[in-house]
């Protein structure tokens, strides 16, 4: 399984967290992985919810979650934000 390692900020924590994330993968599938996750890792400050979004940090371009990672151009060092 090829997988990327992203920074993913998250504001209602105001923390980054180094996340590595399949390529191989639906948008959906990581969504709901990577929320769970800074849900637990973030000690209570963010609570996972079904209407979390990820972005682009810089852009703030959300990504359509019913793409694979591969294709919407997230690579390695990549920053998104979860929201």
């Amino acid at each position: 399984m090829n997988k990327v390692l992203v920074e993913v900020f998250l504001p209602a924590a105001n923390e980054s967290f180094d996340v590595f994330i399949p390529l191989d993968s639906k948008m959906s599938e990581v969504l709901a992985l990577v929320s769970a996750l800074l849900g637990e890792l973030s000690d209570g400050k963010y609570k996972a919810t079904p209407d979390a979004v990820l972005c682009d940090a810089a852009s703030g371009i959300i990504y359509n979650i019913n793409m694979y990672v591969s294709e919407l151009g997230i690579q390695n060092g990549s920053r998104l934000m979860l929201i």
